[in-house]
């Protein structure tokens, strides 16, 4: 591995380490991080092996460098944590992706939702995106387990199950984090840290332990955040009924998500507590390496089976596409489908092209694999900025990374 730069070097300049013929990589990091006023890192792995782990920046809020041992919020990058568990439980036998939620949750089958399979809860098209208005469940609610859990049972879906799809930005964590604990006695960060984070040297938690707080480089937002009027300015414009059941849950759900973003930041309640839609904190390198241990192995340790990683990333919103009323929001970035909780590339994600899965992350972050190559990637960092698409942040770094796989 070649050194990058040495800690005296410009905040600019990437620190870290590439493999020969990688150096494109971490220079096309850099330059993408220029105009930045947070940091980031980027991490690569090659067939099982790092070829990139770079960093550089600043941690704005405590006023000190971005460093290697900075953590950051991971935002819904957790969703691919979660997806992993799902996948190590179905492996086992443990969970069958074509079975009723209620068959492990029995309560959730309550308001119409006794034929919901586990595959479309994975899949975002359970119809069940966000809690209505009326339920009360706020940015503090979000992060009460219990009483998330009984809302949910309460819960009628938004739109028929497997009909149409849609992010659950919101509930996904909830869902598939109760089913998991549903199987196995454990919440999803415990099951996380003992099956995924302990056996690779991840340093990736849902649920922050406290003695970690001072490595954690807060998130900041580098413009304002659409606020729930623009939001509802941009759906009338569209020529969407917004007072429909689904605009008013989906609108709630918009303003809810932005205050819980700000929260995490601010509050270290929200930091220890488990909201696996996104509140998982770590960093690149590890993310990158539980991406490469779910296409082979890595020091040894292999996730799942090839098989099993196949079934994970075939698309399962195919034939689908999101309701009517979202009509106008979805045009603009683009069709995203679906794997079995992954993120599939595309237009606004395109990844290294089709066959890449991973999850992005609100603000920036954004983590994959390209089984085809062998590849595992991870960008993280704490300026959240705001994109419809691909963040521009990505594009040297990925047109780089393209350049040196050939």
């Amino acid at each position: 591995m070649t050194p990058v730069a040495d800690s005296t070097a410009p905040a600019h300049v990437s620190h870290g380490f590439t493999a020969p013929g990688f150096e494109g990589v971490a220079k096309a990091f850099a330059e993408g991080q220029s105009a930045d006023e947070g940091g980031a890192q980027l991490c690569v792995y090659k067939d099982g092996k790092p070829v990139v782990d770079v960093w550089t920046g600043r941690d704005k809020l405590n006023d000190r460098p971005y460093t290697d041992e900075t953590i950051t919020v991971l935002m819904s990058c957790t969703k691919g944590c979660l997806a992993a568990c799902a996948l190590i439980l179905s492996e086992r036998g443990l969970l069958d992706f074509d079975a009723r939620v209620a068959d492990y949750w029995p309560e959730f089958a309550h308001g119409g939702k006794g034929d919901i399979t586990v595959r479309q809860i994975m899949s975002h098209s359970a119809g069940l995106m966000g809690f209505d208005p009326e339920m009360g469940m706020g940015p503090r609610e979000l992060y009460d387990w219990d009483r998330s859990v009984a809302s949910m049972e309460a819960m009628t879906p938004l739109w028929p199950a497997g009909s149409a799809y849609a992010y659950h930005f919101v509930t996904f964590g909830l869902l598939i984090g109760e089913v998991i604990r549903r199987i196995t006695g454990k919440t999803v960060g415990r099951f996380f840290a003992e099956e995924v984070a302990a056996p690779l040297g991840l340093e990736i938690w849902i649920g922050l332990p406290e003695a970690l707080e001072p490595r954690l480089a807060p998130h900041f937002q580098t413009a304002p955040a659409m606020t729930p009027e623009q939001w509802r300015g941009l759906f009338e414009k569209g020529g969407v009924d917004i007072d429909s059941r689904l605009m008013r849950t989906i609108l709630h759900t918009f303003a809810t998500t932005g205050d819980c973003i700000a929260m995490i930041a601010e509050n270290r309640h929200m930091r220890a507590v488990e909201l696996p839609a996104g509140n998982g904190i770590g960093n690149a390198r590890s993310l990158a390496k539980m991406y490469a241990a779910l296409i082979g192995e890595v020091d040894g340790v292999r996730l799942i089976r090839a098989d099993t990683m196949e079934a994970g990333r075939a698309e399962q919103t195919v034939g689908i596409s999101a309701p009517a009323e979202l009509a106008a929001i979805t045009a603009m970035g683009g069709r995203l489908g679906y794997g079995l909780g992954f993120e599939l590339a595309a237009q606004s994600k395109p990844m290294l092209g089709p066959g890449s899965f991973g999850h992005s992350g609100a603000g920036g972050r954004l983590a994959y694999a390209y089984p085809e190559r062998g590849v595992a990637v991870a960008y993280v960092c704490n300026a959240m900025v705001n994109s419809m698409g691909a963040d521009p942040r990505w594009i040297g770094w990925t047109k780089a990374l393209r350049e040196a796989l050939g």
